[in-house]
């Protein structure tokens, strides 16, 4: 099985600029347009969060016109930039989505299980998992013990070394890392929130960050790194389950030259 994963996309309304520079509608369609050509296509994409810019109605509409390109299914969470009743009825024909109440939930259909579990606290940039989630997290994780599985949030769930990333991160996590701890079965947990490709371990498994269809958080390890980004190459994943074990790829976005043989 393979399956792509895409964040922080921050799709707006048409004819306006994500922070009054970056085209993210026409850098989703490039991101798209390359997954439409891999070879072999990717049976799934996941989407974890942030798919639109300031959450309103006609970014969503943007968005659904965009998506309609994508020649496979997907799944969608939202983020701390999204507005969760926007979303819900923007894509209300994805009945995997529940009708209310927190964006989480579980799908079956593939052989890696997806589970989704909702890291957003409305009206504010940070994320949370309440005990009512951590609960509905561990027992639906509870339900199949023996079925390989990826848990897809918005938030990512580790310190990422970026200040201005860290500043606005995940709570409650030594509670999320003890409620993953007991489930050996997660393959990896998906992320989205920092707009650039990390890696740690967590909770007996691996946590990965994935890069944005748009524009990236600027690399800067200092102590006082600043809140800013760069418009270096988008990005996304590709996660193929063989065998039993999880490879994961990242790839950037763009037209590149090659491929040449090596002899």
């Amino acid at each position: 099985m393979l399956i792509a994963h895409i964040s922080d996309m921050h799709v707006t309304p048409k004819g306006r600029l994500a922070y009054g520079r970056v085209d993210t509608g026409a850098m989703l369609r490039s991101a798209i347009s390359q997954l439409n050509r891999i070879a072999p296509r990717p049976d799934l994409v996941l989407m974890t969060g942030d798919l639109a810019a300031h959450g309103e109605v006609e970014a969503y509409a943007h968005l659904r016109e965009i998506l309609a390109e994508l020649q496979m299914q997907y799944l969608v969470i939202g983020g701390n930039h999204d507005d969760a009743e926007n979303l819900r009825a923007a894509f209300h024909d994805h009945n995997y989505l529940p009708a209310q109440g927190f964006i989480q939930y579980a799908v079956d259909d593939y052989p890696l299980r997806i589970v989704a579990v909702d890291t957003v606290v409305r009206g504010q940039v940070l994320g949370s998992l309440c005990d009512t989630r951590l609960a509905w997290l561990d027992r639906t994780l509870g339900e199949k013990p023996s079925t390989p599985t990826l848990l897809m949030m918005h938030h990512a769930p580790f310190v990422t070394g970026l200040a201005h990333s860290d500043e606005l991160c995940l709570e409650r996590v030594e509670e999320l890392e003890r409620v993953i701890s007991r489930h050996p079965q997660i393959e990896r947990i998906l992320c989205g929130h920092v707009h650039r490709a990390v890696q740690v371990r967590f909770g007996g498994t691996f946590a990965s960050s994935c890069p944005s269809t748009a524009h990236q958080s600027c690399l800067d390890l200092r102590e006082n790194g600043k809140d800013m980004f760069t418009l270096e190459p988008p990005g996304f994943q590709l996660h193929r389950w063989h065998n039993q074990r999880l490879f994961t790829y990242t790839l950037n976005v763009g037209t590149f030259e090659g491929p040449f043989p090596f002899h």
